[in-house]
């Protein structure tokens, strides 16, 4: 069943100006649980879609639908993790947590609130940072509470804007580890949208790639078949993954020298 609809959307910030779309012509089919990547060269309109999706910006023709029904504004059945974490200083990890949840379990009372904030930073191993302020920890830690909140608000689709680019590798692999956990531990999945530069992190996490060219168009949707749970180190030495990864780099190269 399809979750996400994006049907022959264009997109500029100068209008209708056409040498002037980020986005064009853009058809994407999203189905419900599927982890999806979008990569592409710096400018391409990787985060531009991904604004569009969560309701933030508009575009100026086509239509992006969830369930059906069209996207007005952000909502709360969409949780966005950004690059730089967005964490509020003023407040202590549990904290950041709690508010966030706040905002989509108007109904509940303190005590589950708190312990449900509890559980998720106890999933991303930050149970004993409760009471620390970001400006205290690690990016690595930081962006495990970004996680842990956007999980603990529970929304049905999760977009992550390159959530990992800042970290050093080990941290990067060991965020990446705890995505999945956290993804496919759940009944229910949740729809996952991811921005990337990294085409090996796009390949271990998706179930597809969808790449698109230097003038915002998609160049090419590929279904990632790898079966879950995935073992890193045997996909990323696969001759099947190999042949996957010099495909992507090779689409990358010509569509950035043909300006396509």
């Amino acid at each position: 069943m399809n979750k996400i609809m994006v049907d022959n959307l264009k997109f500029s910030y100068n209008n209708h100006e056409e040498n002037k779309y980020v986005l064009k012509d853009i058809n994407i089919s999203i189905l419900k649980g599927e982890f999806v990547s979008i990569i592409g060269s710096s400018g391409c309109g990787k985060t531009t879609l991904l604004n569009l999706l969560a309701g933030i910006i508009f575009p100026l023709e086509g239509s992006i639908t969830i369930d059906g029904e069209p996207v007005v504004g952000t909502g709360s059945n969409r949780g966005v993790v950004f690059q730089h974490y967005s964490l509020f200083p003023w407040m202590n990890v549990k904290q950041n947590i709690v508010f966030g949840i706040k905002q989509v379990e108007r109904t509940r009372g303190k005590d589950y609130i708190e312990k449900l904030a509890e559980k998720y930073l106890e999933l991303v191993g930050l149970k004993y940072c409760c009471s620390m302020y970001p400006k205290h920890m690690s990016n690595g830690m930081q962006q495990r509470v970004a996680i842990a909140r956007a999980f603990a608000m529970n929304p049905e689709i999760l977009l992550l804007d390159e959530p990992f680019s800042a970290l050093d590798v080990k941290n990067r692999v060991i965020l990446q580890d705890l995505l999945l956990q956290l993804w496919e531990s759940e009944n229910a999945k949740k729809t996952i949208v991811l921005v990337t530069h990294d085409i090996d992190e796009a390949i271990f996490l998706s179930d597809r790639i969808i790449v698109l060219s230097e003038r915002g168009r998609i160049e090419k949707d590929f279904k990632i078949d790898f079966n879950r749970p995935r073992n890193r180190k045997e996909l990323m030495r696969s001759q099947k993954c190999f042949e996957l990864r010099n495909d992507l780099v090779s689409i990358l190269d010509n569509s950035n020298s043909l300006g396509i």
